[in-house]
């Protein structure tokens, strides 16, 4: 067996135990490998991967490659965390439509920088703290966009300090604990919204200038705006979206988790009722999503399979 081949099967058992069917992969990646291995490479490169993925199993030319790609992708983006000269395929070499999407990983600093954008960018003082505070919110509960906009007042629970998500994606009602600071600027907004609107026409708890509830044509141009003049995401693969920072709360407590030693196979149920996933393999595909996720869980991985065999 080839270093390759043995790199393949460690990554078909790793994605496997986090979740994933791999059909594709499991199927096509082996052929990937026999093309390395025949070219005398010792990892994929992006001229490899476009060249192999443009053939079928003749070894004809197809235009047919999308599927190839993304499993040459995924391959990839593990051995990336072992071979530095790996190169990372792309998106868009390969025509097919596409239906997967990298997040955009906020950092605590561009969440600063986006709330700071909307305190002082904003001239209206309501829309000014609305979209500060909504801002906030997204980024440490994890909440979907929907869930923030249908929050009303009487959801939040002061002395409890927490949410409640009512029949929100799924049809499911959760509870969404936060931290005493997010609490303290809640009620801080929630002081100055009714200083500012004092006759609001819904009870929703984020209030527009027309004394209603926010939706979502309104939110998601301005929150592009804020994110342009904040200059974030310039040159990323993906522009910023608002969603992605649900995506970022909870790849960033995945990260934390990992670099803890934290049992992380144990926690992501835990992580996945919080975000009101359907089921944990929602929250599994963090794992494959971000690199640095995957390198962490193939170092773990590598640990315990060492363990066992000791």
């Amino acid at each position: 067996m080839s270093v390759l081949e043995q790199d393949l099967v460690d990554y078909l058992k790793l994605r496997r135990s986090l979740g994933h069917q791999l059909a594709d992969a499991g199927r096509l990646l082996p052929s990937l490998v026999a093309y390395l291995d025949t070219h005398s490479l010792s990892t994929v490169t992006i001229q490899a991967a476009l060249e192999w993925a443009q053939q079928s199993v003749t070894g004809q030319a197809t235009s047919r490659g999308s599927r190839r790609m993304t499993a040459a992708r995924g391959f990839a983006r593990y051995l990336a965390g072992i071979y530095a000269s790996t190169e990372v395929p792309p998106l868009g070499l390969m025509p097919h439509r596409q239906r997967w999407r990298r997040p955009f990983i906020y950092t605590p600093a561009d969440i600063e920088s986006l709330m700071s954008q909307a305190r002082c960018s904003i001239t209206s003082p309501l829309r000014a703290a609305t979209y500060e505070t909504l801002i906030g919110l997204l980024a440490v509960s994890g909440l979907r966009i929907g869930e923030a906009i249908k929050l009303d007042r009487d959801d939040v629970d002061w002395a409890g300090g927490v949410l409640l998500i009512r029949e929100s994606k799924f049809n499911k009602t959760r509870l969404v604990p936060l931290h005493d600071s997010a609490i303290t600027a809640l009620a801080e907004h929630a002081e100055l919204r009714d200083t500012l609107q004092p006759r609001p026409k819904e009870p929703s708890f984020f209030v527009s200038l027309t004394a209603k509830r926010l939706c979502y044509a309104a939110v998601s141009p301005t929150f592009r705006r804020l994110v342009d003049n904040a200059g974030i995401g310039v040159g990323a693969p993906s522009a910023p979206r608002i969603h992605d920072l649900r995506h970022s709360l909870a790849v960033h407590t995945l990260l934390s988790w990992y670099r803890s030693d934290e049992d992380v196979q144990a926690k992501i149920p835990s992580l996945s009722t919080y975000l009101g996933h359907r089921e944990p393999s929602s929250t599994y595909w963090y794992l494959s999503a971000v690199p640095e996720l995957l390198a962490l869980a193939a170092a773990r991985q590598d640990t315990n399979w060492l363990a066992v065999r000791s």
